[in-house]
């Protein structure tokens, strides 16, 4: 399998409900101004990202990874962001992460329709898939568990200083 040539952030990747471009510094305030809800983060181990300096950290973040903003394609709509993250061409595997979306976009066929996105483009160039979840984040378990991942890891993750229990889930090619 060919994975030298895994570009991380292509340009544009779309379906009939959503579009993922590459995140820019640009859309910091407009993306802030859909994050900016308290009930998106109230399962997330960090929860005061819907303020401004907890968002400014998190956004710090996600422009190192290979972020995306989500958007509803029939309006344009910012719905998130969402990220590849941790590619390992030894182990043929990336992770899909650094997700959320705006609760107008909760329990509709948009989560499942942006991951079907990056999953689809990801099996091209690896065999392995990695989402890492907060212990307590149920909903994003649920979410991915519907995707076919299966619980591989209990992992810790060093949040501003605090060890936060993860949970690591695999989605292999079939």
């Amino acid at each position: 399998m060919s994975t030298n040539n895994f570009n991380l952030q292509p340009d544009f990747l779309e379906n009939e409900i959503t579009k993922l471009i590459p995140l820019e510094e640009k859309h910091f305030e407009a993306l802030f101004e859909a994050a900016s809800d308290p009930l998106i983060w109230e399962q997330n181990p960090v929860k005061d990202r819907y303020t401004k300096d907890g968002f400014k950290t998190f956004f710090d973040i996600i422009v190192t990874k290979s972020p995306f903003l989500i958007l509803d394609k029939q309006t344009n709509e910012i719905m998130g962001t969402t990220s590849f993250y941790d590619y390992n061409p030894e182990k043929s595997s990336v992770g899909i992460g650094y997700t959320f979306i705006t609760r107008k976009y909760w329990g509709g066929p948009y989560n499942k329709s942006n991951k079907k996105l990056l999953i689809d483009y990801a099996f091209q160039h690896v065999d392995s898939v990695l989402f890492h979840i907060g212990a307590e984040n149920f909903r994003s378990q649920k979410a991915v568990l519907k995707l076919g991942a299966e619980k591989t890891n209990d992992i810790m993750f060093n949040i501003n200083g605090v060890d936060v229990p993860y949970f690591e889930y695999e989605l292999r090619k079939l």
